[in-house]
């Protein structure tokens, strides 16, 4: 299932306003909260997600010769340079670059996997929820079950196994059933805990 460059956009600024939205009023306490992200707390979420919405070819290509092609220590520079001292401020910056369309070398795809997964990274440590078009969290999927896991998707996760997902009736895999929503799927084989259980990989 591919949806075109137009619609990866329209839907990318469209999640980066509902998140806006949905975070305006969190209390300082909220912003600490640990997200689903391994290490990285809400605040840290947002400022990574103002650091990519900034980012150029380029850019990146650039900032990830300084950083000895350490893709982690990129991102920790991103977070560094954007996160603001309060958490509001933060949250501005993500509201000002919610129109923008930049992306780094890489399949365009890779801007749907951030804005979803990184919005259940936020989302559901704080009990928020959210609805997300089906066909774009398709095709995250089906992109991080092609990619693997050094190159931040999933295919690792994803091997030796048939994921079902039970909303779309769309399969992907050979192997024992794994069944589960699209997007419980898409954060499972991102790495990111879930009632879906995975093999270890």
């Amino acid at each position: 299932m591919t949806v075109s460059p137009r619609m990866v956009w329209a839907v990318v600024h469209d999640e980066r306003r509902k998140l806006v939205a949905d975070l305006a009023g969190l209390s300082e306490e909220q912003w600490a909260t640990p997200s689903l992200c391994a290490g990285w707390d809400v605040h840290d979420v947002v400022a990574h997600l103002v650091d990519s919405a900034k980012t150029t070819r380029l850019g990146f290509a650039r900032r990830l010769i300084a950083a000895r092609f350490d893709f982690d220590l990129d991102n920790e520079r991103g977070i560094e340079r954007e996160r603001r001292n309060r958490p509001s401020e933060t949250l501005a910056a993500l509201g000002a670059a919610a129109e923008l369309s930049r992306t780094p070398p890489a399949n365009l795809a890779t801007r749907l996997v951030e804005a979803i997964v990184h919005g259940e990274d936020i989302r559901r440590p704080l009990g928020l929820r959210a609805s997300y078009p089906t066909t774009a969290v398709v095709q995250a999927l089906e992109y991080q079950l092609r990619t693997g896991v050094s190159m931040g998707g999933g295919k690792e996760r994803g091997q030796g196994v048939r994921l079902v997902a039970d909303d779309t009736g769309l399969s992907w895999g050979d192997g024992p059933e794994v069944r589960g929503s699209a997007l419980d799927l898409l954060l499972a084989v991102s790495g990111r805990p879930t009632g879906v259980a995975l093999p270890a990989s």
